[in-house]
């Protein structure tokens, strides 16, 4: 399988992959956009005349987001609803209220590197039920929603180079046997939302429905609001949000990726598979662990999540 490259790279801007195109009449749902690199992925979609709906656990940060957008793009149709992703009855009451046709969701929200061991209400670890599992309920839910859209869908699920930090650990996801390290929750957390992109495009493919995962880049947000603020990545390899929102908005709108699905890119490019982790930054940010495209563990982790999801 040809990896893509595109005219784009690490310092595109999400105004840059979406130049020229048009989304009227689109709708489009973005997680988590109350803050960080979802507010800008919403203004570029609202830019382009997307119906765009922020779902955040905030909703009146969502809200003023919302206004906010729609005064600078001049776009009215910017919404906000309130979505708490690790409540399968926030997720529920969410899915339930939309109606009619999905073009676009972004998988956005996230959070990154809890320092100690939390679970949710159905005992999931925090990480994995906020990154992965609600993002599966919601997606999952909305299936019928992506089905109906009159020119297919796209779905993108936002990972990481984080997960190249470990894999999923399907017989302990929530931390009750090993002892709970940060770094490896969150890998597994992001290794599972390139697993999820690899089942859902095989298994929507004929629903027009296609999946993919992002890494964004290293981008100062809220993020890193658990490991006091700061980036790991070298300042030469960091963005701006502008640039980080890009290749979310490059796998949600680009006419390059026509009928793609079940991969993962970062930099607006496929990103290169590899059996190890190489700890250079540069080889970092721009490798795909091959256990995360992996068909077989893609299955186990659809089956598993719909497991958690039922008991």
């Amino acid at each position: 399988m040809t990896r893509i490259s595109t005219p784009f790279d690490r310092t595109s801007t999400a105004d840059d992959v979406s130049e020229g195109i048009d989304l009227t009449g689109k709708r489009a749902i973005v997680t988590g956009a109350a803050s960080g690199i979802g507010v800008e992925t919403v203004r570029t979609l609202a830019r382009r005349g997307a119906d765009v709906t922020i779902a955040a656990r905030r909703p009146d940060a969502a809200r003023r987001v919302a206004e906010a957008v729609s005064a600078d793009t001049g776009n009215p149709n910017v919404h906000a609803a309130p979505l708490e992703l690790t409540d399968r009855r926030s997720v529920a009451a969410f899915a339930e209220a939309w109606t009619g046709p999905l073009d676009l969701l972004v998988n956005n929200a996230g959070v990154m590197m809890v320092q100690e061991l939390t679970r949710n209400a159905d005992g999931r670890e925090m990480q994995f039920a906020t990154n992965h599992l609600g993002h599966f309920d919601l997606t999952t839910r909305l299936h019928d929603a992506l089905a109906s859209a009159a020119d297919g869908a796209r779905v993108v699920a936002v990972s990481s180079s984080g997960h190249l930090f470990g894999p999923v650990v399907f017989d302990d996801v929530d931390y009750r046997f090993r002892r709970y390290d940060p770094v490896s929750a969150y890998a597994q957390s992001k290794t599972a939302e390139i697993l999820f992109a690899v089942a859902a495009s095989r298994r929507w493919a004929a629903d027009g429905i296609t999946v993919n995962a992002v890494n964004p880049g290293a981008i100062k947000t809220d993020l890193q609001r658990h490991v006091g603020g700061t980036l790991a990545t070298p300042e030469h390899l960091q963005k701006t949000v502008r640039q980080g929102a890009s290749t979310s908005v490059f796998a949600a709108v680009s006419p390059l990726l026509e009928g793609v699905g079940g991969r993962y890119f970062n930099d607006n490019a496929e990103a290169a598979p590899v059996t190890e982790r190489l700890d250079d930054p540069w080889l970092l940010v721009d490798t795909v662990a091959t256990y995360a495209l992996d068909p077989e563990g893609a299955d186990r982790l659809w089956a598993l999540s719909e497991a958690l999801l039922a008991a």
